[in-house]
């Protein structure tokens, strides 16, 4: 996982802009309902965006009015130009990034387990709330949604609804991602190792009433960044079998309680006398799992 010395990583920087009339018609003449990846436009344009920091695509003569949230560290290679579900348009810038490096090494690994209630428990035995995003917006997305359908198909007044449906999800979806990335870059910065469960979710958002929270929760955009942040920076993250009996076995003397339910949140091993919180335990086992198979 940990990169050779002068491997340079490949970012991608993605920023909001707001394009004149013209500009967009262009753009959807361009590439219709597909992402059109362009190439910068030639050496006169690069030349412009190294001086004032503008972007200019080519066949356009006015550069893009980009709402620049934070600096390039290095000039573009290629954009992506794309419109989502919600009408808004962004750009994704790739560079070189040469302040990607290797972190110095950690002595410590850490378990995660994956859950609803907390989306997180980690072996330390802290528990990382769930934000539960999709919950906050859910009154406003189901007022959206029977307004939608009630608009005549076809017509102007049902593209607007269909426009404020998406909004809302999207502004759910930034929100998830938003803490999703902050999470998994505290638990890349702050271990050397990660072990996690190779969770199938697509198996299990086939329980219907749990299908809801398992979507929002987003473990496998989770498991996905955690893995990328982990080979930029000299990281390693391990996924254990699925099927390994974590929450049932004593991480005290290894004993597996066959009587455990789902709903003892708390339990004592008959074995060895232990109190195991259920998801800290669990927790315990992934990391002791992970560091066996290392």
């Amino acid at each position: 996982m940990i990169r050779g010395a002068g491997v340079v990583v490949k970012r991608a920087y993605r920023y909001r802009f707001y394009p004149t009339v013209e500009q967009a018609d262009q753009l959807n003449r361009t590439f219709g309902c597909v992402r059109k990846v362009y190439n910068l436009a030639l050496q006169a344009r690069t030349r412009a965006w190294s001086v004032d920091g503008q972007l200019t695509l080519a066949k356009m003569d006015a550069p893009l009015a980009i709402a620049w949230s934070r600096p390039l560290p290095a000039e573009p290679s290629t954009v992506t130009v794309s419109r989502d579900s919600a009408g808004r348009w962004h750009v994704a810038i790739l560079v070189e990034d040469p302040g990607v490096q290797p972190l110095p090494p950690q002595a410590t690994a850490v378990g995660v387990d994956a859950g609803i209630t907390s989306l997180l428990t980690l072996s330390t035995g802290e528990k990382i709330i769930n934000p539960r995003h999709e919950r906050v917006d859910r009154r406003k997305l189901a007022s959206a949604q029977r307004n939608l359908s009630r608009k005549t198909k076809g017509s102007a007044n049902q593209a607007k609804a269909r426009l404020t449906v998406a909004r809302i999800h999207a502004r759910i979806a930034d929100r998830r991602r938003d803490h999703l990335h902050k999470l998994s870059t505290r638990l890349v910065r702050e271990n050397q190792t990660v072990v996690i469960e190779d969770l199938s979710v697509r198996n299990m958002l086939r329980n219907h009433r749990l299908a809801r929270a398992i979507s929002d929760a987003a473990w496998s955009e989770l498991r996905h960044m955690l893995e990328y942040k982990a080979a930029w920076y000299g990281r390693t993250v391990i996924a254990i079998d699925r099927w390994h009996p974590s929450t049932k076995t004593c991480s005290a003397c290894g004993r597996i309680n066959t009587t455990m339910t789902l709903a003892m949140r708390v339990w004592t091993c008959p074995g060895c006398g232990s109190e195991h919180d259920r998801d800290v335990n669990a927790a315990n086992n992934i990391l002791a799992a992970g560091l066996t198979e290392r």
